[in-house]
């Protein structure tokens, strides 16, 4: 499979919101409350991810096979700290390595752009998720949160991007 990594355009806004939604209502509604997978209407998603295409903060990389976008990421640096906000690939696509491919993308991004450190929020009962980012150097650092837009407990996790340290 040939795929591509390349910044998202808003011509993309269809097919993210179409690899969103199938995450969303696939992988999260085993591990979230239902009231919580179906409060994301199509019409919430395209106007989250409007807005977040739109946005002038911020980078929104997708993964492209030449007929569909397969996987997502979007990130942004702030001084020498990164933050990933978003990391979705298609079920069609997931155990392919595109997931690692896209998050190793983000902390390439990262370090060109000299942050020392990067962090992510994950749901906690997203068990397969957190294991996924564990496995790739990312640890829980105690903190958590409760978004108003979400209800559900995160965890914050973090890496070191520091040349030659541990993450």
């Amino acid at each position: 499979m040939n795929v591509v990594l390349r910044e998202a355009t808003p011509a993309d806004l269809d097919a993210v919101v179409e690899v969103f939604l199938a995450c969303w209502r696939g992988s999260y509604a085993a591990v979230l409350p239902q009231s919580l997978v179906a409060s994301i209407s199509d019409e919430r998603a395209v106007e989250m991810w409007t807005r977040a295409l739109g946005s002038a903060r911020g980078h929104t990389v997708v993964a492209d096979d030449g007929e569909r976008i397969l996987g997502l990421t979007r990130w942004e640096v702030s001084g020498a700290a990164g933050q990933v906000h978003s990391l979705y690939v298609s079920p069609a696509a997931q155990g392919s390595g595109l997931g690692t491919r896209l998050l190793q993308h983000a902390e390439d991004a990262f370090v060109h752009q000299k942050a020392t450190s990067a962090s992510l929020w994950v749901f906690a009962a997203n068990g397969p998720s957190i294991g996924f980012y564990r496995s790739r150097g990312w640890r829980p650092d105690g903190a958590t949160r409760v978004e108003p837009e979400f209800g559900e407990p995160e965890l914050r996790l973090r890496k070191d991007l520091r040349e030659g340290e541990p993450g």
